[in-house]
């Protein structure tokens, strides 16, 4: 990826239906404000704004108990489903500006389509504190953000959001990275369907670095593409505090940058969101940055490249 220069096209997902709290909706904003834009065409790519997405809600559902906001959170899935298909399709790399995590039901399924077309498989990396494994029928909240990844894999499907034909992820092709915070039934399911966790534990004792060989190596095994999705809360919160669902015991600075960097190198990277960023609960812009930061280093840009701050 560091080798090829690419075709971004950034779309704005200003949904925060999905959580349990308001301010993700201004991600997409924070973001930008943060230099997304000009720090990826610094790096020689091709950048293009196409703005947010701001779909009427999505009537033809009826309300769900188990499923907060399903009309906005549906009609949000539908329209990243088609934009992030249609920008596959055209050569384009779709970096999605979140909002929070239950945006990721459209941006994967879209992948997956094209994935589908191309006729080969999807990965996804999921770096995040949460599994989001859950459904309407085992969501102790009913938050659809705790619902992205059940639902891509086809085990969330309680209502016609998405064509019940449309290739569904399996879930074994599911790494998630950074895992510290699941509830019991989730536990359950993730390991019942096969899905790929390393928790902070492994990371402690195995090391970032081996972790991402064996995802990669496996990747590249399969000639897979590979959806990356980063969750604010990924992170320690001592050094992103701007989300609404922290966890201590997060990933550091470095072992962030040397995924970014590795997966860089791999070239396997087709897709990217950034979630659940909440500028209102944030310390004057400082995880928008850091975000920023780390998509830099998937886009080529290395630490030791960063001009450093004078003493």
């Amino acid at each position: 990826m560091a080798e090829s220069k690419k075709n971004i096209v950034l779309i704005g997902a200003p949904l925060e239906e999905g959580s349990g709290r308001r301010g993700a909706a201004m991600g997409p904003a924070a973001l930008r404000i943060a230099g997304v834009d000009t720090i990826l065409a610094g790096l020689g790519h091709t950048v293009t704004d196409e703005g947010d997405l701001k779909p009427l809600p999505a009537r033809d559902l009826a309300n769900h108990p188990g499923a907060n906001n399903l009309q906005i959170v549906a009609a949000i899935t539908r329209a990243l489903d088609e934009t992030v298909h249609e920008a596959a399709r055209t050569g384009k790399f779709p970096l999605i500006l979140g909002g929070d995590h239950a945006l990721s039901m459209g941006s994967v399924s879209g992948m997956a389509r094209y994935a589908a077309e191309q006729k080969r498989p999807l990965f996804v990396l999921w770096l995040d504190a949460h599994a989001d494994f859950n459904s309407p029928a085992t969501s102790p909240s009913g938050n659809m953000h705790g619902m992205p990844v059940a639902f891509f894999c086809g085990q969330a499907e309680f209502a016609p959001i998405l064509d019940a034909g449309r290739p569904m992820i399996d879930p074994k092709n599911v790494f998630q990275v950074g895992i510290r915070s699941v509830d019991d039934r989730e536990r359950e399911e993730i390991a019942e369907h096969g899905v790929n966790v390393y928790d902070m534990r492994a990371i402690d004792e195995t090391g970032m670095a081996h972790i991402m060989h064996e995802i990669i190596a496996t990747i590249k095994a399969a000639n897979g593409l590979l959806h990356v999705s980063l969750d604010v809360d990924f992170l320690d919160p001592e050094l992103a505090p701007g989300v609404g669902t922290t966890v201590p015991g997060g990933a550091t600075f470095r072992e962030a940058h040397l995924i970014m960097e590795m997966l860089c190198d791999s070239g396997l990277v087709s897709s990217l969101d950034l979630v659940e960023l909440n500028p209102f609960l944030d310390d004057r812009g400082k995880s928008a940055r850091i975000l920023v930061e780390l998509t830099a280093s998937l886009f080529g840009r290395r630490i030791l490249d960063r001009p450093t701050r004078s003493a």
